[in-house]
């Protein structure tokens, strides 16, 4: 390498530097006074740094082999701001990708047409709609992180408060401490103030009630200005319709959320394959499983293409809390022993949950799962056996274009990576990641490897049924 390489190297980097700082008001200007969000390939842009923008865009080379250039995009923001636009969810990639092949190199002709429909509609708001959380543990502080991260103007979800039970005489301060750090997710990205005297948290200007109460049935909403609220309920105690109906006895409560498999015949919905099921008179409806919804996109892509006879779904998932850190007396089998030290083989419902999804796969799926030593992000392992011959190449092929061009793209995700291991999907906002190096197909025989944040990728389906609900979802473009 010459100096005179060097030199240009570290010049074109100080280069696209420039470029990603200088989108980032843009970026800030476009969510804050148009509400629009926008993202590559999934990942959100609004309020990240330089570095995460230059990251986000280098990211985009997993996907469709090419690495998504600021240069593409920055002029595509400076060309949106100058659209009046309304509220909207724009992926900058993909965006980029159509207009590079059907742009004809007009782009403010491209991006009238492509956009008609929010066009000239600044300042037009939704009808927020107020959100409750029963339970401040793993997922509801997520929940909380992503519902404040996408509060914008107020007209989406607005969460209003949080219901636990005290824990101790200095409980909101260690509520926000949890909130504030996170051992798996990081520091929350923002501010949290407290205020003792009215039980309230005020996370990057949502203010938010804490409520103390012994049961769901007990408390009185409107008291503290809540109407029309969506209950999350993610303890997990109640997960049949009657325990659930709890909640609505409560005045200012109207819907219910629960963030694990329901019991009976709640709907259990997997955002992107039934979710459009879910009508004004469903009160109660379950978000299924972390592992239902990780499993279920990637198995509708493959059963519709090439039909799925049978297979197994094997779970190797990072252990809970419902485990023991050490060995000690645990009603379920093996889960007595130390989740720090063992791999621990349990049962999952995961399998038989996914008829509920996916009625044409009833029977056809057995399952079982696989506890090890880590915190967060797990994996499915498909074994599944198809109707038709394939290889290896064109099942990735296809799943990468599921990732990329289908209804399902913000379900499923693919790397193509031979590096990556779990800590590298920490915070995915997908449902499942296709791991396309791991694939193996034999005849009408493949093995899918999927990895999945069960953790945080899971919140952000709860979050999009939520926004389903309260019907406080933007336009998503391209189409």
């Amino acid at each position: 390498m010459t100096q005179a390489q060097y030199e240009q190297c570290l010049e074109n980097w100080t280069d696209r530097e420039a470029t990603a700082e200088a989108m980032i008001p843009l970026i800030g200007r476009l969510y804050r006074e148009h509400n629009v969000v926008t993202s590559i390939y999934g990942r959100g842009l609004v309020n990240r740094s330089v570095i995460s923008l230059l990251k986000s865009h280098r990211f985009a080379r997993q996907i469709d082999d090419n690495e998504l250039s600021v240069h593409d995009t920055f002029p595509l923001i400076k060309a949106l701001l100058d659209l009046d636009l309304g509220p909207a969810s724009i992926d900058l990639a993909r965006l980029a990708g159509k207009y590079a092949q059907e742009g004809n190199g007009d782009l403010d002709g491209f991006l009238r047409k492509e956009l008609a429909s929010v066009i000239g509609r600044k300042g037009e708001k939704r009808q927020g709609r107020d959100v409750v959380l029963y339970g401040f543990g793993r997922i509801g502080r997520l929940l909380a992180r992503i519902m404040v991260e996408k509060a914008g103007a107020g007209d989406g979800l607005r969460l209003r408060a949080i219901v636990v039970r005290k824990g101790a005489t200095n409980d909101l301060s260690k509520r926000a401490s949890l909130l504030r750090r996170d051992s798996v997710h990081g520091s929350f990205q923002g501010t949290i103030t407290i205020d003792e005297e009215n039980n309230t948290l005020t996370a990057n200007g949502n203010q938010i009630q804490v409520i103390y109460a012994g049961d769901p049935a007990s408390i009185d909403y409107t008291a503290y200005g809540i109407n029309d609220a969506i209950i999350v309920d993610n303890t997990g105690v109640w997960r049949d319709e009657a325990g659930l109906s709890q909640h609505l006895k409560c005045p200012g409560a109207s819907q219910v959320v629960l963030t694990a498999p329901g019991k009976g015949d709640l709907k259990n919905i997997v955002h992107g394959i039934n979710h459009a099921s879910i009508t004004p008179e469903d009160k109660i409806v379950s978000a299924a499983s972390c592992t239902t919804n990780a499993i279920v996109p990637v198995l509708k892509a493959i059963n519709d293409k090439y039909g799925i006879v049978n297979g197994h779904v094997e779970t190797v998932h990072s252990y809970t809390n419902d485990q023991n850190l050490i060995d000690n007396f645990h009603k379920g089998d093996r889960r007595g022993r130390s989740a720090a030290l063992n791999m621990v083989i349990t049962e999952t419902g995961a399998a038989k949950a996914v008829a509920k999804a996916l009625p044409e796969l009833g029977g056809k799926l057995s399952g079982n799962a696989i506890r090890v030593p880590t915190p967060n992000v797990s994996m499915a392992i498909l074994n599944l056996n198809l109707e038709k011959s394939t290889d290896r190449d064109e099942v990735n092929n296809y799943l990468r274009y599921m990732a990329l061009h289908s209804d399902l793209h913000k379900q499923i995700d693919f790397t193509n990576s031979q590096e990556v291991v779990s800590t590298d999907f920490v915070g995915s906002r997908h449902a499942g990641v296709v791991d396309a190096e791991a694939t193996i197909c034999n005849d009408n025989r493949v093995i899918l490897y999927v990895w999945y944040d069960n953790e945080f990728g899971y919140s952000c389906q709860v979050v999009r049924i939520l926004e389903d609900m309260a019907n406080v979802n933007p336009p998503a473009f391209p189409a």
